[in-house]
């Protein structure tokens, strides 16, 4: 074999993985979703390729490089820069504050920091919901918590109820208006169930049906401005959020900068926190500063759409 052939065709299947990730079948195993969850870190793939290309001294080996080199950029170039811009009516934030945090008057101090005007929680427990209730209250006068999720808010709420995901054995997902002064927004706090890597592959049967069951409720939902927060076990690129993000815009992807991991805290490789929204436009987000959780916070400021005439 022609010397740096091998490193050649190893470069055009990472190409060809990097320009069409959605023609990997997602069974058995859900192989694809988890391809697009992981297609970032591709790019630890060429220097791996880069170097024995280098020892070999192939001009073949390392003029294939530039394809993925191209194409990782090409694919990821914008996400890596800064796409925030002035102004926002409101701030809003997320945190799964693990269930197993054993420092919640230390976290709800570095939210505090954020100024957020609205915050949504995920994985309370009945141990430390009412350490969370007590901490916050001084700051934010409107809450609402249901077993594990609840929004805390410096504005008025109405129409504020636990949605059901009956996959789930409890609540995992709350709906709010949030009353600003700009306008009225419409909250949905949404944490779903964990997924897996075993030896049975990428095992998100639980996630994808409580996913289903949220954007049936979506799809209902009326209101001019909509957001849709927490954390989904899942990464905005996986093709099951696709009935999701063809509606709603990732507040990361269209105002972050870089790509915003969240998981796990101490180093992270995904995005598993999110922000959607709808008719409201983000102008930035970013991710919040470590906690006791193994997850991140998120936050990102909102220009909402002004009300109606009639409302």
């Amino acid at each position: 074999m022609r010397k740096g052939m091998l490193t050649a065709c190893l470069a055009t299947l990472l190409t060809l993985l990097l320009l069409i990730p959605g023609q990997i079948p997602n069974t058995p195993g859900h192989l694809g979703s988890l391809v697009e969850t992981m297609l970032p870190w591709t790019a630890l793939a060429i220097p791996a390729l880069i170097i024995p290309a280098l020892v070999r001294r192939s001009p073949l080996a390392v003029a294939s490089l530039a394809l993925p080199v191209t194409v990782w950029g090409a694919v990821f170039g914008s996400t890596l820069a800064d796409k925030s811009s002035p102004g926002g009516d409101v701030t809003i934030a997320s945190h799964n504050v693990n269930q197993d945090n054993a420092d919640p008057k230390g976290t709800v101090r570095r939210l505090l920091a954020s100024e957020a005007d609205v915050l949504a929680l995920e994985e309370l427990t009945p141990r430390t919901a009412s350490v969370y209730e007590n901490a916050l209250a001084s700051t934010y006068p409107y809450h609402y918590y249901e077993e594990t999720v609840g929004l805390w808010s410096i504005y008025p709420m109405s129409d504020v109820h636990a949605l059901p995901l009956p996959i789930v054995p409890w609540t995992r997902a709350m709906r709010a208006t949030v009353e600003t002064p700009e306008g009225s927004l419409a909250a949905y706090v949404v944490h779903l169930p964990s997924v897996r890597v075993n030896s049975t592959g990428f095992t998100t049967r639980a996630r994808n049906e409580a996913f289903a069951r949220l954007t049936a409720e979506l799809h209902g939902e009326n209101a001019r401005n909509v957001v849709v927060l927490g954390d989904f076990n899942g990464s905005a690129d996986d093709r099951v959020m696709r009935p999701l993000t063809r509606r709603f815009a990732s507040a990361q992807t269209t105002a972050g900068d870089g790509f915003g991991f969240t998981w796990p805290s101490r180093f992270p490789v995904v995005r598993i926190d999110q922000i959607f929204v709808k008719g409201a436009k983000a102008t930035s987000a970013w991710t919040l500063p470590a906690t006791a959780s193994d997850h991140l916070p998120v936050a990102a400021r909102l220009d909402l759409l002004p009300r109606t005439p009639s409302g």
